[in-house]
């Protein structure tokens, strides 16, 4: 019998945990106070193996309750039964601009600002996030991205580093991503926008791609930042960081920065890294065009 208990930032992502490890077979239960938890073992432990995969979603909605969580966990190792411990993450600024876009209040703070709510909230559950088995930063993840996250460790066993890498393009000409940890400009590689058969489309395109690729400082930069990459992220992962967020950027976030992108995540998802890619400003052009007539 496995126990999985989700928990995390209000904001993080628990409630779109719920679905997806549902989808993958485990039994959910969600907001039970933590104290029941031993009771609940037992009714697990009386079904003859009927539930094997189980996950408890809890968080600060218990109130004070939450406190019981370690001695319950407590029990459940008397018993037996083997647990691992999901925290869900994300920056305060996203966790504050997804209580904004849902017109929630922070459970915290029902009446002050909702920064308030999320720095309480940090400081109570920090002993769980350093107990924590898997930490999980969805400041930059998709729902999608959030999905296949949980299928490579809880189906498919893909090693966990606690590291999640983001990797997003940019055009230099719209602005750089605030959040990025690391910065790479590639506006040294010859531009396929001046190349007419290659302008109107995208680093997505095998012809842009080739065309990219095939210069001999691409393939130099790539290995050299291949290399780089190799040698920082064990100690990323040894100094606790949960996201390491790569901006690669060109004129207009369409042609080099998409081409050379999709090659460093290939080569690193080769590695069993956790990395997802996004490329923020592709279609820009397109559409600033478009809303111009």
């Amino acid at each position: 019998m496995q126990f999985l208990i989700i928990t995390g930032m209000s904001g993080a992502g628990k409630s779109l945990c719920v679905k997806y490890f549902e989808d993958i077979g485990y039994f959910c239960v969600d907001n039970l106070p933590p104290s029941l938890i031993p009771k609940f073992a037992e009714i697990c432990l009386q079904s003859n193996n009927k539930m094997e995969k189980i996950a408890l979603i809890m968080d600060i909605r218990g109130g004070s309750m939450f406190l019981d969580l370690f001695p319950a966990l407590e029990t459940l190792a008397a018993y037996g039964i083997s647990y691992k411990i999901l925290f869900l993450d994300a920056q305060d600024n996203i966790l504050v601009k997804r209580f904004k876009e849902t017109r929630r209040m922070h459970p915290l703070s029902p009446e002050g600002r909702i920064n308030d709510g999320i720095a309480e909230e940090r400081k109570i559950l920090q002993p769980v996030k350093e107990k924590a088995h898997y930490i999980i930063d969805t400041s930059n993840l998709t729902p999608r991205q959030l999905k296949q996250e949980i299928l490579d460790l809880f189906v498919e066993g893909k090693p966990f580093t606690s590291l999640i890498i983001s990797i997003i393009t940019f055009g230099f000409k719209y602005g750089l991503p605030i959040d990025c940890d690391l910065v790479f400009d590639v506006r040294f590689i010859p531009n396929p926008y001046y190349i007419d058969s290659l302008k109107t489309l995208t680093g997505n395109d095998q012809d842009v791609s080739d065309y990219v690729l095939g210069f001999h400082e691409s393939r130099g930069f790539l290995s050299k930042l291949v290399d780089m990459l190799d040698y920082l992220i064990p100690y990323y992962v040894k100094e606790g960081k949960n996201q390491l967020v790569i901006g690669i950027g060109c004129t207009g976030g369409k042609h080099r920065s998409v081409a050379i992108a999709n090659k460093l995540f290939d080569i690193l998802k080769s590695k069993n890294s956790s990395v997802v890619l996004e490329h923020r400003d592709i279609e820009k052009d397109r559409r600033l065009k478009n809303e111009a007539f």
